[in-house]
């Protein structure tokens, strides 16, 4: 059973989190952030990549929308964060799509070192260099084991990987962990990956670094859980509903609900 301690202490200390993000996401990010009790700073201008983390308790790079010199200010933010110690982490949005996405992902894993890479199954797969038919920044399909690209990109990175889909995957090399909470209403409103991310960084800062795969897997099962008590009075087509529905529990949800309806498997 999942013992939730982390919303609460996002709750009570209410963390900046920074985040360089793609401007479809932006809103969305930041108004997630403010529901479920952090505070959101979006940022990208390279002039303040060397301030901005240093005040900050965890950076979130999101690399949909890349424009100007954004991938410097990435870079810079990255090693900031490093320097302070906060948390960093990577959406590689769309990573498979361009050579322009792949090679800017490629430096970031070069020059950055992440707490936590989420995407989805196409992003993951092309970090683990495993065959998968991705489509555009959607996570696509493929034969390859889901579990085992989770754990080939957090041995590789040293880091905590999640996998979102159907069933969201977590690993850090060694240990394994499945969401089954969820609602197939999630990839019909757009940035809801994105949201998760920024979620997640909010779930780290509020933990120490032996914590970082307890705190994510109580962050993702938490973000999941919501979309899935937003959806239950919804239909399928109920997609701007959902999309409120989503930030109202993120609001509300409280740890006595996860610890109840969490459905989690560990291997």
């Amino acid at each position: 059973m999942l013992k939730p301690k982390y919303l609460q202490k996002i709750k009570s200390q209410n963390p900046l989190i920074h985040n360089i993000t793609n401007v479809v996401a932006a809103n969305f990010s930041a108004n997630g952030l403010l529901a479920i009790g952090a505070s959101p700073l979006m940022s990208a201008a390279i002039e303040e990549m060397e301030e901005v983390p240093r005040i900050s308790n965890a950076l979130v790079i999101n690399i949909g929308t890349l424009m100007g010199k954004e991938v410097a200010a990435m870079v810079l933010a990255g090693k900031t964060a490093n320097q302070v110690g906060i948390p960093v982490v990577l959406d590689p949005v769309g990573v498979g799509a361009t050579r322009f996405r792949k090679q800017t992902v490629a430096t970031l894993l070069k020059e950055v070192k992440f707490a936590t890479i989420r995407g989805n199954a196409g992003e993951l797969a092309t970090i683990a260099d495993v065959d998968w038919k991705a489509k555009g920044v959607d996570a696509g399909n493929g034969n390859a084991n889901v579990a085992e690209i989770a754990r080939i990109v957090a041995e590789k990175y040293h880091c905590v990987v999640m996998i979102s889909g159907e069933t969201d995957y977590l690993s850090d090399g060694k240990r394994h962990v499945q969401i089954h909470n969820g609602t197939p209403l999630f990839p019909k409103i757009t940035a809801s990956g994105c949201l998760l991310s920024a979620v997640c960084g909010a779930f780290l800062a509020v933990a120490k670094p032996e914590e970082y795969f307890d705190a994510m897997v109580e962050g993702c099962t938490t973000y999941a859980l919501a979309g899935e008590l937003a959806a239950k009075q919804l239909s399928d087509t109920q997609h701007g509903q959902f999309y409120v529905g989503l930030l109202d529990q993120l609001a509300s949800i409280s740890p006595e609900q996860i610890s109840q309806l969490a459905r989690v498997s560990y291997e």
